[in-house]
């Protein structure tokens, strides 16, 4: 069996989360423990709130370190929501003089999005392309759940290496935005496969099973 860690460092719904990868078939364990973090064989890095206050936290608790350390040996991580926000060089969300740098795993910012009704609140659709593993056996124009006022609204890789061939999944609420990233050992949403239901089922054992083929 698959086994995931779910990387508690005080800004994510780590319990639900926990349930749904345990549904999706993994043995999960929550905890911020870094030997257990690097030993599973995927990493899921959940975040809510905001984007300053998730940043801190995260390297506080060392996993700025423990997602590079999982990178560089091609081990699986997987962020959600601002989770997934936190891979980015920064975010346009600050509530300090100073903002709070992201991971930068990849480049360009986090931005508000130009809709009328923020925040992004509900189902939606996205665009996935045709190879994304993600959303295997997904039908197009299945909706996940969304709840977000910022997003990464453009993605580019500088250079080549691993990383070099990304999938990128849009989506659009008024404003088109990075909904996924599949980047070689890195995958992240900014949607909520926890909270999606069966196609959020679907896609955490399309995860499940990436971890599983990295791990051999």
């Amino acid at each position: 069996m698959t086994s995931v860690v779910v990387f508690d460092y005080g800004y994510g719904n780590v319990h639900s989360v926990a349930k749904a990868v345990a549904k999706a078939g993994a043995q999960v364990q929550v905890t911020a423990d870094p030997k257990a973090a690097l030993a599973a064989d995927g990493l899921l890095v959940p975040g809510v709130g905001a984007f300053d206050a998730c940043a801190k936290g995260l390297r506080d608790a060392g996993g700025d370190k423990l997602v590079d350390q999982r990178l560089a040996g091609g081990r699986p991580v997987l962020g959600i929501c601002v989770g997934m926000q936190v891979l980015f060089e920064g975010s346009e969300e600050h509530h300090h003089d100073i903002p709070e740098p992201g991971l930068a795993q990849w480049s360009g910012r986090v931005e508000r999005l130009a809709a009328p009704v923020l925040p992004h609140m509900g189902w939606n659709t996205v665009d996935f392309p045709e190879d994304s593993e993600l959303f295997a056996d997904v039908a197009k124009g299945s909706r996940v759940y969304f709840a977000h006022s910022y997003a990464a609204r453009e993605f580019s890789l500088v250079g080549g290496g691993p990383f070099a061939a990304p999938r990128v999944t849009w989506g659009e609420h008024d404003d088109k935005f990075v909904a996924a990233v599949e980047a070689g050992a890195l995958w992240a949403t900014q949607f909520h496969p926890e909270k999606s239901g069966a196609v959020g089922n679907q896609l955490l054992r399309n995860w499940l099973e990436h971890c599983g083929r990295l791990s051999l």
